[in-house]
């Protein structure tokens, strides 16, 4: 099967105004779709984020893809690295999201063959990734300290007339009560057994106090992970990670860098994650030299692919590094991607991140993916399982056209609400 073209569509979903180490989400965030068509007629569908230097990067690449076969994973990626170039050390940025471009154009391209390769020979992502070892996929629930506000055409307004987790998804939380009272509303929602607390914004005591009311809340039977983005100092690290000492599954990124998060490591004893201080496959080295970390949060978009992530699976298996998969704002493809990818995974320790009840849009048919009990069954049907819904992607193109945004700036929406706020690598 070849390719015969490639089409991409930028698109918006609403999204609230989310805090995190580099600012405040902007009431949009943006995405990719990627339809690849086949010389046969057949389509293959991806997403992945919406910078726009990905999207002028694959636009460029479409016309050198046009001939070679979906199969040939080699010819494909050697394209887009001639077209693109190479992501340079340092590439990925010092803010939370990875601002690499090649990284994103591999995971889009091969998510889309993968599907087109399953609808070709009737078979699931999962079975071309060596077959699913489960069907229900854990998720953890995401929660956010926020400004009160529904995102979107409503910016920071609320609709009076919402409920349940579509009030919760308007409400101010800037306190431990706020939070609490986010989780127990994604919780009666989504059936969630694990939680994980974005952090790395508020003043940190504020932020572990919020974190220990969960457990007091929902007990110690609920997996709970927090995720600083690094902005905290090795001191702060230090101290607040003594607060958390019999409290979290697993600390992310509290510190910056594979040396600090290695000594960090050896003096706390807590598990360390990361999605920030080992990023890519040439970073693997140092993280193994160092013991940087116990747990590396993949995910496909940055990783160059599913294949990729279950290469990587393998050598963390070897070396000794437990394997789950961090989130970005996302729609149903890149959903129904990652339940793929988990269902594949021989070995799944920790619920996977997602940002998925934050996002009230869809654009597969069918609408939004059933999270029940906090987990995604893997998709029935042939390739991902899901297609697009025409209409609701051109409603999704439109709301992109009319935000104005070409990439995620967190730092500029930040100062919608506080003036002359500047992101800081350590803030606290």
């Amino acid at each position: 099967m070849n390719i015969e073209a490639l089409s991409l569509t930028p698109i918006a979903l609403v999204d609230p105004p989310l805090l995190n180490a580099g600012g405040l989400h902007a009431p949009y965030a943006l995405r990719i779709v990627l339809e690849l068509v086949t010389e046969s007629g057949l389509t293959g569908i991806s997403e992945i984020p919406g910078d726009i230097d990905v999207l002028e990067g694959l636009r460029r690449a479409a016309p050198a893809l046009r001939g070679k076969s979906v199969f040939d994973q080699r010819a494909l990626a050697g394209v887009l690295t001639a077209v693109l170039g190479r992501d340079e050390p340092g590439a990925r940025g010092d803010k939370p999201w990875d601002r690499r471009r090649l990284v994103h154009a591999e995971s889009a391209l091969e998510v889309a063959c993968l599907d087109v390769i399953g609808h070709r020979l009737g078979c699931r992502v999962a079975d071309l990734l060596g077959g699913p070892v489960r069907q229900r996929v854990p998720y953890a629930g995401y929660l956010f300290f926020k400004y009160e506000g529904a995102g979107g055409p409503l910016g920071f307004d609320v609709d009076a007339e919402a409920t349940g987790w579509a009030r919760a998804r308007q409400a101010a939380a800037l306190d431990a009560d706020g939070l609490v009272r986010q989780a127990r509303a994604m919780i009666d929602a989504f059936g969630f057994a694990s939680l994980k607390v974005k952090a790395g914004i508020l003043e940190p005591d504020v932020e572990v106090e919020a974190t220990l009311a969960l457990r007091e809340t929902f007990g110690p039977d609920l997996p709970l992970r927090i995720d600083p983005n690094a902005a905290w100092s090795y001191d702060t690290a230090v101290r607040q990670g003594e607060r958390l000492k019999g409290t979290i599954e697993y600390y992310e990124d509290p510190v910056r860098g594979q040396e600090a998060m290695a000594r960090l490591r050896t003096e706390l004893g807590i598990p360390l994650a990361t999605n920030m201080c080992t990023t890519c496959f040439e970073d693997l080295p140092s993280s193994l030299a160092l013991g940087s970390e116990d747990i590396i949060l993949a995910d496909h978009h940055f990783w160059g692919g599913l294949r990729a992530s279950m290469e990587l699976a393998r050598l963390c298996k070897v070396f000794g590094r437990a394997l789950t998969m961090h989130s970005n704002s996302h729609a149903g493809i890149s959903f129904a991607a990652m339940t793929h990818l988990a269902a594949a995974l021989p070995e799944l320790t920790h619920a996977f991140d997602t940002h998925y009840p934050w996002q009230s849009d869809e654009i597969v048919v069918g609408g939004r993916l059933p999270i029940r009990d906090g987990y995604l069954t893997l998709p029935d049907g042939p390739g991902l399982g899901v297609s697009l819904d025409r209409e609701a992607l051109e409603r999704a193109r439109l709301a992109y056209e009319r935000s104005g945004l070409l990439r995620r700036d967190d730092e500029i929406e930040m100062q919608k609400k506080q003036p002359g706020w500047r992101f800081m690598k350590t803030r606290y």
